[in-house]
């Protein structure tokens, strides 16, 4: 049973907006696309968030005020370089829930996020993953203690998707209802093309 958090110390969530990778489907890195930085650390911030990491690698770009942004060193090496990279930094920010979210869903608001982090931080397992329909998507939260076994788990471009697998006792999150959080993966001019 999850002990109710005391006065003296609030909970601390903190936001892994992961955006390290090159985008080369997309043509450039999707951190660089115009507006989507802002939108993702506003969802994290408006969703609960204390603090939020911003995790880069393929470009650099200068972090939003009050963001502290890090450099996965490998991100060449796929997703897992950059939760490992944002987990660490979570760790040293004495966080008790990691909401871990992506720069390519800019759909994916601050409702979205609240919906998310209060399911996991009202659970008994402190999971929680959104869901668009049948289909997972982020953000992902995860209490601290589950930390160690998602790092132990991480391998290639497979992000927590690998550990929370492994588990039964995951809220699955249905956030249909306020976003489509679809990836993108293209610039609009190639989706219309397509």
């Amino acid at each position: 049973m999850r002990l109710p958090q005391s006065k003296g110390s609030p909970r601390r969530n903190v936001g892994v907006l992961l955006s390290a990778g090159a985008g080369r489907r997309y043509g450039k890195p999707k951190v660089l696309v115009d507006g989507w930085l802002d939108t993702a650390v506003a969802a994290l911030r408006d969703g609960g968030c204390t603090d939020v990491v911003l995790v880069l690698g393929a470009a650099q770009v200068a972090p939003p005020p009050g963001v502290t942004a890090i450099t996965a060193l490998r991100w060449q090496h796929g997703l897992s370089v950059s939760v490992r990279a944002g987990l660490a930094e979570a760790e040293g920010m004495q966080a008790d829930y990691a909401v871990l979210h992506v720069i390519d869903t800019p759909d994916v608001g601050a409702t979205v996020v609240q919906r998310v982090l209060d399911r996991a931080v009202d659970s008994e397992s402190g999971l929680a993953r959104a869901y668009f329909g049948k289909r997972p998507g982020h953000p992902v939260v995860i209490a601290r203690r589950h930390w160690p076994g998602v790092l132990a788990s991480l391998s290639g471009d497979r992000g927590a998707g690998t550990y929370l697998s492994t588990r039964r006792d995951v809220d699955n999150v249905d956030c249909a209802d306020l976003a489509g959080g679809q990836d993108i993966d293209q610039p609009p001019t190639l989706l219309h093309e397509v």
